[in-house]
């Protein structure tokens, strides 16, 4: 009985440890700080003598690699070595940021029938594939950080899965100061031009004999 008595007094002991021990654990992660999110927005201002076209347009989610398939905010030191910056992220990974932005965009331009994710059980007459090649800061010795924003984009001809068009977007905006806030600034004027070059592209190169169509 003793036995029994001093094994049952040991197995409480580390039983209560461990409880505090993991007690402990839970509070160091709930006491971390959640990352800090940040967004990026449409385009919004347009050429209103642009002419509105008579067709619909499904977006897929851009293509990335797995460097940049995420939403943390990556900042290139060198050619070789892609890091991220600590405590922050993007709303969303960097292909869907993009997408939900690309999808902004056209609507803001009011020269379209119809636009939508590609997950949108939307009739489409073409469908815009996009590749997301560059979407970091990018330092250099003795400068501000540059965001650099690359997308190669193809229009596509539904039903017989034609391309029609192609185009590479490619920005380079320095921010006005090291600071990560102004990093965020640049990124948002990289990415601005870039989705401004598209949907000027995208309104005005599908070919004349094909807009309107219907199946």
């Amino acid at each position: 009985m003793k036995v029994n008595r001093m094994g049952s007094i040991r197995i409480i002991a580390v039983a209560i440890t461990a409880g505090l021990f993991l007690a402990g654990c839970t509070g160091l992660v709930f006491d971390k700080a959640p990352p800090k999110l940040y967004r990026l927005t449409p385009k919004s201002t347009f050429d209103p003598s642009m002419k509105k076209v008579e067709w619909q347009l499904t977006i897929e989610t851009p293509l990335a690699e797995a460097g940049i398939n995420t939403s943390r905010i990556a900042v290139l030191r060198n050619p070789l070595s892609l890091d991220y910056y600590e405590g922050v992220t993007w709303v969303d990974t960097a292909p869907r940021l993009v997408q939900t932005l690309l999808v902004e965009s056209f609507e803001n331009s009011r020269k379209i029938v119809g636009v939508g994710r590609q997950s949108v059980n939307l009739r489409t007459d073409y469908t815009l594939l996009t590749d997301l090649r560059e979407f970091q800061s990018e330092l250099s010795s003795g400068g501000n950080p540059v965001a650099h924003v690359r997308i190669n984009a193809k229009l596509v001809r539904f039903p017989d899965r034609v391309i029609v068009a192609t185009l590479s977007a490619d920005e380079k905006v320095p921010a006005t100061g090291g600071r990560l806030p102004e990093v965020i600034q640049a990124f948002d004027k990289a990415l601005g031009r870039a989705l401004k070059k598209i949907v000027n592209w995208g309104l005005t190169n599908v070919p004349p004999e094909r807009r309107g169509r219907r199946r």
